[in-house]
């Protein structure tokens, strides 16, 4: 393996860049004063005993003396290795607690508002991080009307990311045209009678996702909320998943 391999895997183990290098010029050397470690790194006299001194609190490099000179050794990498799995195997035993603190913070919930056609499309990218599939209700034709690029702005970007969309939208004209194209952008679209779920009733988007609801509204203003809350989320989705599995299409 390349040096410059070398360096890139000891810096995903937290080293610096300047920690690495000094670090594989003294496993070469071997217990050679700071001066000799400095050249093979490249790093003048200063730099180079900072970085030793870093890499002593590090417990990867150790002091001896010899007729007054400061020599320095490298720790083997063997007990390097052994220092990584003891640091995983604290974060295994951790883990536990640092669940139970993602798990309190689920409960927590947040309102944003979001107003204007720019800021509402901000608000669209928050789903694109959704960690579940993504839950909505749209007017298919209002949303194109206000934003003509959306299904190149957000549609096609939810696909690649592969976000799954299952959506509900009433059945008319755009809504069939949509549902053709659902094996293009990666969902599934039912489609609502229109005499229970018109275009005209439903002027608002809304998307359930990742303990997260965003509810869309176009007319008269355009504005959005987003709403953060695991409790919300739950209800929306029972609701969703009741009128997905009885709409009358």
């Amino acid at each position: 393996m390349k040096k410059d391999s070398l360096v890139i895997v000891l810096k995903s183990q937290g080293f610096t860049d300047k920690e690495s290098r000094v670090y594989l010029a003294n496993l070469e050397e071997g217990m050679v004063p700071a001066s000799v470690l400095g050249k093979k790194a490249h790093l003048n006299r200063v730099t180079t005993y900072e970085t030793l001194k870093k890499l002593q609190e590090k417990g990867v490099t150790t002091i001896s003396v010899i007729k007054g000179i400061k020599h320095f050794s490298a720790i083997a990498p063997e007990a390097l290795f052994n220092a990584s799995e003891n640091r995983l195997e604290s974060l295994k035993q951790a883990l536990p607690a640092l669940t139970g603190l993602t798990a309190e913070a689920t409960h927590k919930h947040s309102v944003q508002l979001y107003e204007g056609l720019k800021a509402v499309k901000r608000a669209y990218a928050e789903t694109l991080h959704s960690r579940t599939e993504i839950l909505g209700y749209a007017n298919s034709k209002n949303i194109r009307s206000h934003w003509p690029s959306y299904d190149q702005d957000y549609v096609a970007k939810r696909s690649e990311k592969k976000i799954y969309f299952r959506g509900l939208a009433p059945n008319d004209a755009m809504g069939r045209k949509v549902k053709s194209e659902d094996e293009k952008y990666f969902r599934s679209t039912r489609l609502m009678n229109q005499t229970h779920f018109s275009a005209r009733k439903l002027e608002n988007e809304i998307k359930i996702f990742d303990n997260q609801m965003l509810i869309v509204s176009f007319e008269p203003t355009v504005f959005a909320i987003l709403t953060k809350s695991q409790t919300v989320y739950e209800t929306q989705k029972q609701i969703f998943e009741m009128m997905w599995e009885n709409r009358n299409a």
